[in-house]
């Protein structure tokens, strides 16, 4: 199953990650593909405020990965763009079973080491402030996050 919501602004993608959030559970893992410029980080950054992370977030482009402690649960945000210039080895795997929330930016490109069951995000830019959110969930609790929050 497939959900395509229209966001017109950044204030409707953030409320969709403030809505993922309400219904979190540990080792939710959140993949977000699509262009630069198209929301990734902005849905990252609402999903970690709702969670309540105090520090502030940015793309790691260049960490990979930031841990972040603050919030009601760990929030690993990961941006893997720049994963084939990195020298370091990282087990993605490891951050999936830390009982936190697992958000990915540019996943496509560690599909391989995804879990089975996850939430796939698609952003298309559709106009200057609008983005068509094409939404996938892998497995049944994924199913069932998007059939609370959709």
């Amino acid at each position: 199953m497939e959900y395509k919501i229209t966001s017109f602004d950044e204030k409707e993608t953030i409320e969709l990650a403030e809505n993922f959030e309400s219904e979190k559970f540990p080792n939710m893992v959140i993949c977000l593909k699509g262009d630069l410029g198209s929301g990734k980080t902005v849905f990252a950054k609402g999903f970690a405020n709702a969670l309540g992370v105090t520090d502030t977030i940015t793309s790691p482009t260049f960490n990979i990965v930031k841990e972040y402690y603050s919030g009601e649960m760990p929030f690993f945000h990961m941006d893997v763009y720049r994963i084939d210039e990195a020298t370091v080895d990282i087990d993605f795997s490891e951050y999936f079973v830390k009982k936190g929330i697992s958000i990915i930016e540019w996943s496509d490109m560690i599909a391989d080491e995804l879990p089975k069951q996850r939430l796939e995000i698609s952003f298309k830019i559709i106009g200057e402030n609008r983005r068509m959110l094409i939404i996938k969930p892998y497995g049944k609790k994924y199913e069932d996050l998007c059939e609370a929050v959709l």
